[in-house]
């Protein structure tokens, strides 16, 4: 989730939305969820740590444990979210799956809302946090960037995936926003702590006084639309695969359009404590093997997303 500290700032960059949205179309809807993995989406336990390729890379005492505990906001569909019988799936629990096969350990998804991932992290209830998170600098070094104050000692991320930010209105009435600067008089949904809501607040502070953007902001991206779904916003906002998704999927297709391009492309990462530095850099070799045998761009083409696809793994590549 491209958030606040967490990603989800202004935007620069932009990528036509089109392009993903198609792939996502084709792929959501010809695979759906009967392959996704097992136990929570982490099968990777499997794989005895002893036989793993990477396994020595890890930290003694989470390989003695054999699980790597993982916070994650669950419900961000196609990223991670629950399917019809209760299992962890989508594009994070598919890329922790294949990474605990090298590592020899089960990612194990633990669900928190996304505003209290990172406080989690520090609070050592989970190893790392994977949940569409934006690697920022603010994130990086625990600031938060509503109050430009330091709020925590900060994380290190490893990056695995590109991804903008979309706007979405009811299909057949998109009022004529194309852009940000479009939704001045008019209200937006999206999810509390993210970029989307970040990218709201910029916009509203130069919005004309007599055309003020008004702002909702919910726990998660599913109330966010439940509520435009109903007519009580006039646009929504969340990163482009799950806004694709929405626009896929919502009302069999006949609920959403995506409008205009998408916006702040930038790298969700693994966030890791700053102290953890080598469980850090084995799920960064993880990463990378996964990348160089196939696995990763495959399960990237299972759900439509290969234009966010990274050519290796980085370290707090977020600018």
């Amino acid at each position: 989730m491209t958030a606040s500290s967490t990603r989800r700032t202004t935007a620069a960059h932009s990528r036509p939305a089109a392009v993903g949205a198609i792939a996502v179309a084709g792929a959501l809807l010809l695979t759906g969820c009967g392959d996704q993995t097992q136990n929570n989406g982490s099968d990777g336990g499997t794989a005895a740590t002893s036989s793993a390729p990477l396994a020595d890379m890890l930290p003694q005492t989470i390989r003695d444990e054999g699980v790597i505990k993982v916070g994650s906001d669950i419900a961000y569909a196609p990223v991670e979210f629950k399917d019809s019988s209760g299992r962890t799936v989508g594009i994070d629990p598919d890329l922790a799956a294949a990474m605990g096969k090298q590592l020899g350990v089960e990612f194990r998804f633990q669900n928190g809302t996304f505003d209290t991932l990172l406080t989690g992290l520090r609070s050592k209830r989970y190893h790392i946090a994977m949940s569409a998170m934006t690697d920022s600098p603010e994130r990086q070094k625990g600031i938060d960037p509503n109050t430009g104050k330091k709020v925590g000692e900060g994380v290190d991320f490893v990056d695995y995936f590109t991804a903008g930010v979309s706007i979405y209105t009811r299909k057949g009435d998109d009022q004529g926003i194309r852009t940000w600067s479009d939704l001045c008089g008019k209200k937006v949904v999206l999810q509390r702590g993210t970029v989307s809501e970040d990218l709201a607040k910029a916009e509203a502070e130069k919005c004309p006084k007599d055309k003020k953007l008004s702002i909702e902001a919910f726990d998660n991206d599913q109330q966010a639309q439940t509520r435009l779904r109903a007519g009580g916003a006039d646009a929504g906002s969340s990163d482009f695969p799950v806004a694709a998704y929405a626009v896929k999927t919502s009302g069999g297709g006949n609920d959403f359009q995506l409008v205009g391009e998408q916006v702040e492309a930038a790298p969700y990462g693994i966030a890791v404590a700053k102290d953890q530095t080598q469980l850090r850099d084995a799920l960064k070799a993880a990463l990378d093997a996964i990348i160089d045998n196939g696995e990763y761009d495959k399960i990237l083409r299972k759900w439509g997303v290969v234009d966010g696809a990274v050519k290796e793994a980085t370290i707090n590549g977020g600018a």
